[in-house]
């Protein structure tokens, strides 16, 4: 039975964000760049010198974790015992973890094998470079707070449905057999 409502055959797809367009492209430019510059150093200081480089990344850069995660550690007990000591919130003066992410970051671009990613890893271990990553960091997430406004369990459950693989949205309700039937149309509140 046809309800005179044409069917597509294809359904609408969303259009993509430019990065989820060259996030794949970006990501394989920058692998051929790290493997043709360790072909180049290969070849200009031997295999040797660039098994060393990578093994002095590797370790300089689990090292660098090491410390940060020791950081957020120790910063995390401290705010647990200034809280179970009644204090307040932490003062301005004692947030020593500042630059942890950034930290973190730089010794996982260090562990990871290549020349380019050892150089943005070095970069970012440097202390004013993390402060102006954070605070650009910082207004660019509140940006995006501010764009994307206060939503409301109206647009929760205007969210809640169930979409078909061709596409269609399903709206419905559920009905259980097993639960008693009610006095009136909604159930009663003692439950």
């Amino acid at each position: 039975m046809t309800t005179g409502v044409p069917s597509s055959t294809s359904p609408a797809r969303p259009r993509r964000s430019r990065l989820r367009t060259l996030l794949p492209l970006g990501v394989a430019v920058w692998l051929v760049l790290e493997i043709w510059l360790l072909t180049v150093v290969a070849g200009a200081a031997g295999g040797f010198a660039v098994f060393l480089l990578l093994v002095v990344g590797f370790v300089a850069g689990s090292a660098v974790v090491k410390r940060a995660g020791r950081r957020a550690f120790r910063a995390l007990s401290e705010t647990l015992q200034q809280q179970q000591g009644g204090a307040g919130a932490p003062g301005p003066g004692t947030g020593r973890s500042e630059g942890n992410g950034f930290l973190m970051l730089g010794g996982l671009l260090l562990m990871l094998p290549g020349l380019v990613s050892d150089a943005v890893g070095l970069v970012l271990l440097v202390p004013p470079v993390q402060k102006a990553l954070g605070r650009y960091t910082e207004r660019t997430f509140e940006r995006k707070l501010r764009e994307a406004g206060a939503g409301g369990f109206g647009d929760a459950f205007q969210q809640a449905r169930m979409h078909r693989p061709d596409g269609k949205v399903v709206q419905g309700e559920v009905i259980r057999d097993d639960a008693p039937p009610s006095a009136g149309p909604h159930p009663p509140l003692n439950r």
